[in-house]
């Protein structure tokens, strides 16, 4: 109500005093008068991943509602209970070339399919990279778009465990259609692009200015293919200039945390890495050095072999045994477990960290989006997808399970655009978000949010599915 008064009034006063259109940006803005629109709480977005699929019946809630109980896998959020979204029935329906661990990794995040390629998995086509957009690029672009939410980076991709290479099982964000965005999986890395010194900018800024000279030059000389190339190294040099003046603008509201000396990227070291990484993460959030952050374990058809839990089988050959191996169930069990573990390691760490500048904690203005590239290892299903959103700040009613029937994935991403203010019509593959009777999807039913979080969404089979009011 008060936002529609203060719209009223903005509109009484410009009439009263026969403002022009030239002077408004800046008279709206004066304090003084009372006529800025409120701003928008900061947002922020995490999405972890995690490999192989889950083991159902240790993972999903059977209740439905606020009085769901945590299986094992998720036991260990239990304190967070209330700030968790259970989303049972969401399906990657993206088909085409390359097989599933391909598709539920490389569409997890762009709900589109991937190129046709040389690269050949599973199945009988073999396939290429993402044909576009992944959604935490997306909502990056739209907070680097607006001066209020533009930060150094915009998004920051953590990897722990990671290999150096680069295929469709390895590469889950996504710049663009062909061009994936790889995780830094060294904290040390991380530690340098976070906080590092250029010794020489000046240098450094010579050099930029040559490669932009040189661009100029050849342009005219060259096909309409090659300047669609010539045109993303001069976006890469705009962005290095970018980073170099605004490395002299970050003013550090807490120091770079203090990280293990000589901890080598390896499997043993996993857990020790994965600490180093969400350490980094929190940092960089506090620091506002980003709105968005990836945070991805291993990779797809990962083959970490978690001795630390005395588990000596690699993760992906044991998610492939049979539901009887009874042993190997228990040992998925664990492995997904510890995942969870390590998600509340993260989430501590935000809701024991302040909002700078404001109220509350960084847990009440983030929401982490625990997601995985399969519904199950052993089927290499496609449905049910785990997708848990632990967290707040994005308008959504926590503290519930959801059963859905088989919505599609892009929907999620489209809500999540939609609540922070990302007023997209699509993402994805178009075809997925078309509605089938008297069933809203995910998208409406998760937003959009209208004004400050204040909406009722349509009802899901007789369900109210997500309902965006606070509580």
């Amino acid at each position: 109500m008060g936002s529609i008064m203060n719209a009223m009034h903005r509109r009484e006063f410009i009439k009263h005093l026969g403002l022009s259109a030239a002077s408004l940006p800046f008279l709206m803005g004066l304090p003084s008068l009372g006529l800025a629109s409120p701003a928008r709480p900061r947002q922020r977005l995490v999405i972890m991943f995690t490999p192989n699929g889950t083991i159902p019946s240790a993972y999903w809630p059977e209740e439905t509602g606020k009085d769901f109980k945590l299986k094992e896998i998720m036991s260990p959020l239990e304190p967070f209970k209330d700030r968790m979204l259970v989303l049972h029935g969401v399906s990657n329906k993206v088909r085409g070339d390359g097989d599933n661990h391909m598709r539920g990794m490389s569409c997890l995040l762009t709900g589109i399919e991937l190129f046709p390629g040389n690269i050949q998995g599973g199945s009988h086509t073999p396939a290429g990279w993402a044909s576009g957009i992944s959604i935490d690029q997306e909502l990056k672009n739209f907070f680097q778009s607006r001066e209020e939410t533009r930060t150094r980076f915009g998004s920051l991709e953590f990897g722990v465990g990671v290999t150096d290479r680069a295929d469709p099982w390895t590469r889950m964000s996504y710049a663009g259609p062909n061009k994936p965005v790889a995780p830094i999986s060294d904290p040390y890395q991380m530690y340098e692009k976070l906080y590092g010194q250029l010794k020489d900018k000046q240098s450094l800024q010579s050099v930029l200015d040559e490669v932009r000279g040189d661009l100029r030059k050849v342009r005219k000389l060259i096909s309409a293919e090659d300047r669609k190339l010539l045109e993303d190294h001069e976006a890469l040099v705009r962005q290095m200039e970018k980073e170099i003046a605004e490395a002299g603008r970050q003013k550090l509201r807490i120091r770079p945390p203090s990280l293990e000396e000589g901890v080598a990227d390896q499997n043993d070291n996993v857990p020790r890495l994965s600490r180093m990484q969400i350490d980094l993460l929190v940092n960089g959030f506090v620091n506002d050095m980003a709105r968005v952050a990836t945070l991805q374990y291993t990779k797809s058809v990962g083959q970490a072999r978690m001795n630390w839990l005395d588990v000596k089988d690699n993760h992906h050959s044991l998610s492939h045994e049979p539901d009887k191996d009874e042993v190997a169930v228990g040992k998925l069990v664990k492995i997904n477990k510890w995942f969870c573990g390590e998600l509340r390691y993260l989430v501590e760490k935000l809701a024991n960290t302040p909002e700078p500048g404001g109220p509350g904690n960084l847990l009440d203005s983030t929401i982490i989006v625990w997601t995985n590239e399969l519904g199950k290892g052993n089927s290499h299903t496609l449905d049910n997808i785990p997708f848990l959103l632990v967290g707040g700040g994005f308008g959504f009613q926590m503290g519930r399970c959801l059963q859905l029937d088989k919505v599609p994935h892009n929907r999620l991403h489209l809500a999540l655009a939609h609540a922070v203010g990302h007023r997209l019509e699509t993402f994805g593959k178009p075809a997925l978000l078309r509605r089938r009777p008297a069933q809203p999807g995910l998208a409406a039913v998760l937003g959009p949010p209208r004004g400050r979080f204040i909406v009722r969404t349509p009802r899901y089979r007789g369900t109210a599915v997500l309902d965006t009011a606070s509580n």
